[in-house]
């Protein structure tokens, strides 16, 4: 498949491996590279929802899961600069009803750091429309009491996350979280990417396909084992109430037009890339977080053993760091990953930031080989 789209001579690897992508099983995509706070690349090309068959455009937009929590990362990081939140002070201090049932020692950095002990939200009575409308979802988890010590151990807030952090943030500012982002960094730098979706840019949006299962009845079992519904993993992953299994599902309005800052974040390659470029360096004079603030946000916090995944991972303040971010990854890198492949990424020392959005879902997010021959690629490019 030959992509659409342009890249500057110097990363025509880029290209190459994208298109290669295709040979994998790809179904739509783009790929989007800043280097030096400019575009070198921007591409895309395939099948925007294989049902019509429609194509992929410059304007489609995707949904991108957890790479979503990059985005939120980047609103806390800025209202830490700003001085409007502090790291190590109580969730509590702007949300009074959080301090419920041992919580009110629960920091700002424990819930960037997945320390918060908040993994599983208890809200088996909680609706499709309780978590559209917030407050009752928020109102849960304000109400739960941890499942581990907070700050002793790490384990992968799928969900909490962008709920915690989302509150904390409507609490500071009398505004959501999709509505910080628009305001003070969507339309600053002219990004397609929301956390709400407006009915308006619907039809933009690509149809998830999600991934398939494992052919082998023996692999199977042992997700079923890991990911079932009595587990803690799996309970994590698809809660509150078995709400968000990865189907189907996801491309529905209710939960394009939902704010879930951890989880639902919808946008193109180039707004991803754009967003991230401009938080190591200057993109069209602008620059999101100064050299300290991100400094602070890609030092590791946490390494090692995650009680969630049940695998080792690596956490900077509200990022995925390397190796967990992507296996491509060099050390320095930060951003974050999204159930299916999704990836929003920087490298500070190399200068480049890379958006990679798709809509062929596969089970595994940092050995997929989609998005690391993509990062692959770039770093070949720049040591050339």
């Amino acid at each position: 498949m030959q992509a659409a789209g342009y890249v500057e001579p110097r990363f025509a690897r880029v290209r190459e491996a994208f298109e290669a992508n295709f040979a994998r099983g790809e179904v739509g995509a783009a790929c989007c590279v800043y280097y030096r706070g400019a575009p070198v690349v921007d591409l895309y090309g395939g099948i925007a929802d294989r049902a019509s068959g429609a194509p992929w455009r410059e304007d489609t937009t995707a949904l991108v899961f957890s790479t979503t929590k990059g985005v939120t990362a980047i609103c806390v990081h800025l209202l830490l600069e700003r001085g409007v939140l502090e790291l190590d002070a109580p969730i509590a201090r702007w949300w009074p009803e959080f301090a419920a049932r041992g919580k009110e020692s629960i920091t700002l950095r424990h819930a960037l750091t997945h320390q918060a002990g908040l993994a599983l939200v208890d809200g088996d009575h909680l609706t499709l429309a309780d978590v559209v409308a917030w407050d009752p979802v928020v109102d849960a988890i304000a109400r739960q009491a941890p499942i581990w010590e907070p700050g002793t151990a790490h384990g992968y807030h799928a969900r909490a996350y962008g709920w915690i952090l989302g509150e904390v943030v409507r609490r500071a500012t009398g505004r959501s979280l999709g509505r910080f982002f628009a305001d003070e960094i969507a339309a600053p730098l002219g990004l397609d990417f929301w956390i709400g979706l407006p009915e308006s840019e619907e039809p933009r949006v690509a149809a998830i396909v999600p991934a398939e299962p494992p052919a082998d009845p023996r692999v199977r079992e042992l997700m079923e084992q890991f990911t079932g519904p009595d587990t803690l993993l799996g309970r994590v992953m698809s809660g509150p109430a078995n709400l968000f299994a990865y189907d189907e599902r996801w491309n529905r309005r209710e939960l394009h037009e939902a704010e879930m800052p951890s989880s639902n974040g919808i946008g193109t390659a180039r707004a991803i890339a754009r967003l991230y470029a401009a938080t190591i360096g200057a993109v069209d004079g602008t620059r999101l977080l100064g050299p300290a603030t991100l400094a602070a946000a890609c030092t590791e916090q946490v390494s090692g053993s995650d009680k969630v995944l049940l695998l080792p991972t690596t956490f900077g303040l509200g990022f995925m760091l390397p190796p967990t971010l992507c296996l491509a990854a060099a050390s320095g890198a930060f951003g974050h990953p999204g159930a299916g492949g999704s990836l929003g990424i920087a490298d500070p020392k190399a200068g480049f930031a890379l958006g990679y959005v798709m809509n062929q879902m596969v089970l595994v997010d940092a050995t997929d080989a989609r998005a690391r021959s993509l990062v692959e690629a770039v770093y070949a490019c720049l040591s050339e």
